[in-house]
């Protein structure tokens, strides 16, 4: 399954505590703008409203050869999930500091779907020390590389 669009920055942003799937509710011509890859995740968010689960500020560029009538690009979006699952989302996001993300947009036997992450967002200290493991880590990994 190619990813249609990821979310690079909310790995560097939040610690990710669970994945979820979700369908996601397009309207005329957004599937066709999704095939072409015109989506932007960078400051989208989901959030639990009425036992239903929406997508917020996910900007879907209007398809270049669509008709006129074309749905405003940072409409609010549904997402598809289970009835049990919404309900413990619902639970989990009441506690503090906990959030809906999404990951990456996808397409899967012809549907498009949303990758969902329940994460905790990460304080500066956090962001510097997971920025030094990765250089370090690739140090190594250089250091090694040469010794071969």
């Amino acid at each position: 399954m190619p990813d249609i669009v990821t979310n690079h920055q909310a790995r560097h942003a939040y610690f990710i505590e669970e994945t979820y799937e979700a369908g996601l509710v397009l309207l005329g011509t957004e599937v066709k703008s999704l095939r072409e890859g015109k989506i932007n995740l960078k400051e989208s968010f989901a959030r639990i409203e009425g036992g239903e689960v929406f997508l917020y500020r996910c900007h879907i560029s209007p398809y270049s050869h669509g008709d006129i009538a074309r749905p405003d690009p940072i409409r609010t979006r549904k997402l598809l999930l289970r009835a049990a699952e919404v309900r413990r989302l619902f639970g989990r996001t009441q506690q503090k500091g906990l959030t809906l993300i999404p990951l990456r947009v996808y397409f899967k036997g012809g549907w498009a779907k949303v990758e969902l992450a329940l994460a905790r967002g990460k304080k500066l200290y956090d962001k510097r020390a997971t920025a030094a493991k990765k250089s370090a880590k690739r140090d190594i990994e250089r250091a090694t590389r040469r010794r071969r």
